[in-house]
């Protein structure tokens, strides 16, 4: 069931979405060669804390972390430990969450450690242009097919795989809700969008194929072929004047 949001509402989540985004960005600056992800979510931890909020992931169906910190080829859902040490010329991507007044707030982004291969950039540049596209096309009367078909054609025109196993999702009270939203699809095909739809929008494409692999461990996700992956993602709400991006330190909004 699709739980749409009053305007009082999506006012609501926006302290959410701020913390979330505050906490990733203040996170993602200590990104540096020699740094574990079990120090990076450490430091999240006590971000989220010290705004009076609380860890959306930590504990969430087992999960242990306050991030997911998913390193080259591992594409989501990596477990922060102590023994993963960030070396020169990998990338990180760093997904956090933030739970304020029992909304949830979901971002993620991709960075570089130390200085990256243009093989590298062009991937993360890529990947952060199809969030912004699907971002963009979270309008009333688009169906959720122009969102993925959005995130779609631009990775694949660069030649990258779209990962079809997981997608984004409504968000709201709980951090999944429906409906699911792919990065690939059709246009004009799928769920109508309407306003008060609050959706995390977050494009996984991969440098080789889009083929994926569940790891020992439940909950980390690798790309099939060992070839990079990068991960970008904001919650936005759709409004009567466009979309409305939640997970940000200010009141930004894309034009369309």
């Amino acid at each position: 069931m699709i739980i749409k949001k009053s305007p009082a509402e999506i006012e609501a989540m926006k302290e959410a979405g701020r913390v979330s985004a505050k906490v990733l960005r203040e996170v993602g600056l200590q990104v540096r060669p020699g740094v574990s992800t079990l120090e990076l979510d450490e430091l999240a931890e006590q971000l989220i804390r010290m705004e009076g909020a609380i860890p959306a992931f930590k504990g969430y169906g087992g999960f242990p972390g306050s991030i997911c910190a998913s390193v080259n080829e591992q594409i989501v859902h990596g477990i922060p430990s102590a023994s993963v040490i960030l070396q020169e010329g990998d990338i990180i991507s760093i997904d956090t969450g933030a739970i304020v007044d029992g909304w949830v707030g979901d971002n993620a982004w991709t960075y570089p450690v130390g200085s990256i291969s243009p093989e590298k950039q062009k991937l993360l540049d890529t990947t952060e242009a199809c969030m912004w596209a699907g971002l963009d096309a979270a309008v009333a009367g688009n169906r959720l097919g122009d969102i993925g078909h959005a995130v779609q054609s631009i990775a694949e025109d660069e030649g990258y795989g779209v990962v079809r196993e997981y997608v984004g999702h409504g968000i709201g009270h709980d951090m999944h809700e429906d409906p699911n939203v792919p990065n690939y699809g059709r246009r004009h095909t799928g769920l109508r969008l309407e306003e008060g739809m609050v959706l995390a929008i977050e494009p996984m494409i991969n440098m080789g194929t889009y083929k994926t692999r569940k790891m020992p461990d439940g909950w980390l996700v690798c790309t099939r072929d060992g070839k990079p992956s990068a991960h970008f993602e904001k919650t936005v709400a759709i409004t009567k004047d466009g979309p409305l991006v939640l997970t940000t330190e200010v009141d930004h909004r894309r034009p369309v």
